[in-house]
């Protein structure tokens, strides 16, 4: 049997508990036992408050975690530190050889354990900042929805929970053995896209004394023209060298990127509120074709420009 300890925390989330039991644990008519013993532990066992406003009863200490084959890390409440027992005993288990594993805001305690430095770590997108700055040794990834360095995986927030524990089975057990629960559970065996979908356009600038931001509200007003670099740089009286050197400095990107960046967030504006055909949406974006903007979209987005439009439509 191979172990898969939870660790649980005062203020738990309950959906975060349940998903690593229920896809690791759970019997379901239709699939054949898998080979796995599901333990949850929390650093004081007993009744446990949840932030469902009931209590569950944890049964085990951090001891479980010596004889854990898989760590799994659940979201926690970033504004705790993390105790220096939890951390040791996260430590040791990945030096013993387990796989450890962080789900959501969990991947805040897999950075602090040190077991990720120079590593990749993917969490919520709204935290991926936070986690950068606070953990600055890890390359935090805000637009997957995990990541898997082997002996350390991480999760995107909430639902990429299930979508990361249904990859570690897949790891295990094989892509039919997946394939069964993702069925029981209601769930796409492979979800498609990334959490950069989720991520929220943001919003066009308006024109202000910056010239840089003179130039980037006149630019994002004329999408659907073709890119000049020359032309946007003497709208605000630059050469293109001196244009394009104070863009990046002013945005941390050239001035190329960023347009591929607004043109994407204006095609899934589009998508999501337009019954418009995807070549039109594309030529409204500046691309001269639909196969072009299925490119850059997938690439940015991991997803088709119609598939996007299918998850995301808004009704009216």
């Amino acid at each position: 049997m191979h172990t898969v300890v939870v660790v649980a925390f005062p203020g738990i989330s309950p959906f975060h508990l349940a998903v690593p039991t229920a896809v690791f644990g759970a019997q379901r008519h239709g699939v054949p036992a898998l080979p796995y013993r599901v333990v949850v532990c929390a650093e004081q066992p007993g009744p446990l408050p949840t932030s469902g406003g009931y209590d569950v009863v944890v049964a085990h200490g951090l001891d479980a975690l010596a004889d854990a084959d898989t760590v799994v890390l659940p979201s926690a409440d970033t504004s705790v530190a993390p105790s220096s027992s939890l951390l040791a005993a996260v430590r040791a288990a990945h030096d013993r050889g387990a796989r450890v594993v962080g789900l959501c805001l969990g991947s805040f305690l897999v950075a602090a354990s040190g077991i990720a430095d120079g590593r990749e770590v993917a969490t919520h997108w709204h935290a991926a900042d936070e986690l950068a700055a606070r953990y600055p040794r890890v390359r935090v990834r805000p637009d997957v929805l995990w990541c898997d360095e082997g002996d350390v995986v991480t999760s995107a927030g909430v639902a990429a929970a299930l979508d990361c524990c249904l990859h570690v089975v897949r790891a295990d057990q094989g892509e039919r053995v997946a394939a069964q629960i993702a069925r029981s559970l209601v769930l796409a065996p492979h979800r498609d896209g990334s959490q950069a979908q989720f991520i929220p356009a943001p919003l066009a600038p308006s024109a202000g004394p910056d010239p840089v931001e003179r130039a980037m509200a006149w630019a994002a007003q004329r999408l659907e023209q073709p890119a000049d670099l020359d032309r946007w740089a003497a709208q605000v009286s630059m050469s293109r060298r001196t244009f394009t050197r104070r863009f990046r400095a002013r945005t941390g990107t050239s001035p190329t990127q960023w347009l591929v960046e607004r043109r994407l967030a204006h095609a899934r504006m589009l998508l999501e509120s337009t019954d418009e055909p995807v070549e039109a949406v594309a030529h409204a974006c500046g691309y001269t074709t639909a196969a072009a903007l299925r490119v850059h979209f997938a690439s940015r987005y991991g997803t088709s420009p119609r598939r996007h439009r299918d998850a995301f439509r808004v009704v009216a």
